[in-house]
């Protein structure tokens, strides 16, 4: 599996794309920011010029059934967000 699984097209985002030259990435939980730097600027041929990463935790979940209480958690994952250098832009609905 690869380093980046997906980028996050949210509001805030897409804002802070516009504004700061910033974007969001789902990536693999054992990547660390020079990997995610360099799978980034491969796959997007931009120049990274940050990069923060945050580890979420998978909340608890549970529901109501006919057969009783079902109990689990949402998966755990890690987020990576992107600093671009200079005037370099993302567009992720370019190869739609």
């Amino acid at each position: 599996m690869g380093i980046i699984i997906k980028p996050i097209v949210t509001e805030k985002l897409t804002a802070q794309g516009e504004k700061l030259n910033r974007y969001g990435f789902i990536v693999n939980a054992d990547a660390n920011k020079l990997q995610i730097k360099d799978a980034v600027e491969k796959m997007y041929n931009v120049v990274v010029a940050d990069v923060n990463t945050v580890n979420y935790h998978g909340k608890r979940k549970s529901r109501y059934t006919k057969s009783g209480q079902v109990r689990g958690r949402a998966n755990h994952y890690k987020k990576a967000y992107i600093t671009l250098a200079g005037d370099d832009k993302i567009d992720f609905y370019a190869n739609i």
